[in-house]
């Protein structure tokens, strides 16, 4: 397929609000402006109860879809949300995007161009902090087996280089922004609603590991990330107890017995460490205990679920 073919594909772009006011004009005119003009814009808002809809309504194009949730029902089931309709207006690629973001007009075309290079079935851009604007939020990412397989950023916190040019297959990003060919949920299915935030993306980047899906970094789209500008950052109370319960309900969906064995008892003995050398007061270690009991109840919860369904 030649590039000026493929540009012709229709791709539904895909983003989940909630309380995103004060991000979500950025992302608009990032969006709107793109040189690649044949998309449809999935926005699902999970009951925001500032004024993110009030804004929206403000845009008049055709492509934009807006979806108001009437409670919410979090970042994976959104995305589902999203992948569905974009799958029911038949396109070719979803866009799963975060509206925190901020990206110059072609960052869709090169996006795509770049998928069809690799031959590429999941795709991630560079992706740089909003501020300061130079330096790497995420360059692809990988799998952490010694940390309980928890992820990592290539370049997290460096300053852009030629090194972070190089494209090469990965296993691992975050949907903050993630190109996927339509075929891939045929595949490896949509995101599990179980998590809610949190992990989704590392269940489904690890289920498409596991079936051999060609997954690609490449630099030639950037995009600028507000982290955490909507979620109270990684140390608030929301992210420690959501991280925690769905690290320990992925290790139990996941990875077989020996592997379950150790991730387990390296989540404790990191929590311990952290509480002992000073960094997590008690409270934080004591919400950390139960948020990891919250992730086993939670796998009990689907186990029976489907045993039920048998």
């Amino acid at each position: 397929m030649h590039a000026a073919e493929f540009l012709k594909t229709l791709v539904g772009v895909v983003t989940v609000t909630y309380n995103s006011a004060m991000v979500i004009e950025g992302f608009m005119k990032s969006i709107l402006a793109q040189r690649h003009t044949d998309f449809v814009l999935f926005i699902i808002d999970n009951d925001s109860r500032d004024n993110t809809l009030s804004l929206l309504a403000n845009y008049d194009d055709k492509r934009i879809k807006v979806f108001a949730n009437k409670k919410n029902v979090g970042v994976a089931e959104g995305n589902n949300q999203g992948i569905a309709s974009a799958l029911e207006a038949d396109c070719q690629f979803v866009l799963l995007v975060n509206n925190d973001t901020e990206f110059n007009s072609d960052l869709l075309s090169e996006m795509i161009v770049s998928a069809e290079a690799h031959h590429a079935e999941m795709l991630t851009p560079k992706i740089m902090f909003f501020e300061p604007k130079d330096v790497i939020w995420c360059a692809g990412g990988f799998f952490q087996p010694w940390r309980g397989y928890s992820t990592g950023h290539y370049g997290e916190g460096r300053r852009d280089s030629a090194r972070f040019d190089v494209a090469r297959r990965i296993t691992y990003a975050p949907t903050c922004c993630m190109l996927i060919a339509v075929s891939v949920f045929a595949k490896i299915g949509l995101m599990d609603p179980r998590y809610f935030v949190y992990y989704d993306d590392t269940d489904f980047c690890w289920r498409a590991r596991e079936l051999g899906i060609r997954f690609w970094y490449d630099s030639r789209g950037v995009l600028y990330h507000k982290v955490s500008s909507l979620t109270g950052g990684s140390e608030s109370d929301f992210a420690i107890q959501y991280a925690t319960r769905n690290k320990v309900y992925f290790a139990l969906k996941n990875l077989g017995v020996v592997r379950i064995a150790y991730c387990l008892t390296i989540y404790q003995l990191i929590f311990l460490t952290k509480f002992l050398c000073g960094r997590d007061s008690r409270r934080v270690y004591l919400m950390k205990l139960k948020s990891f009991f919250s992730g086993i109840r939670l796998f009990l919860e689907k186990h029976n679920e489907a045993g039920a369904g048998d």
